[in-house]
């Protein structure tokens, strides 16, 4: 999977447009992606991330940052042994497509 563009409540992924936030997932993407809280990150929201066993777990937050990774919730996915990179939407899109090679999943939420 390869992300060509992001812009606010937009992305690109492998030449197809999404306009809801999104989990990319080795084998596909995942859109809507909803959360139980919206703007606050939580373990049940990624149940279908866990379920691929990623090695990296690529979060954004949203163009201006705006949903919250709780310290707890990174704590608890590395001690599942999942590396996390998390931040606004536009650069975690650029880590996302830097971690080719590796299995890697995204959580990327559009807006906000």
């Amino acid at each position: 999977m390869h992300v060509d563009s992001y812009s606010f409540g937009r992305i690109v992924i492998d030449g197809e447009t999404y306009t809801s936030d999104v989990l990319i997932l080795p084998q596909r993407v995942v859109s809507p992606w909803w959360r139980r809280q919206g703007h606050l990150l939580q373990m049940e929201d990624l149940s279908e991330v866990l379920g691929e066993r990623p090695e990296v777990l690529i979060i954004g937050q949203g163009y201006s940052g705006a949903m919250k990774v709780p310290r707890g919730l990174r704590e608890e996915l590395e001690g599942l042994g999942i590396e996390v990179v998390a931040g606004k939407t536009a650069s975690a899109v650029k880590a996302f497509n830097d971690c080719m090679g590796r299995r890697v999943a995204a959580a990327l939420h559009l807006t906000c």
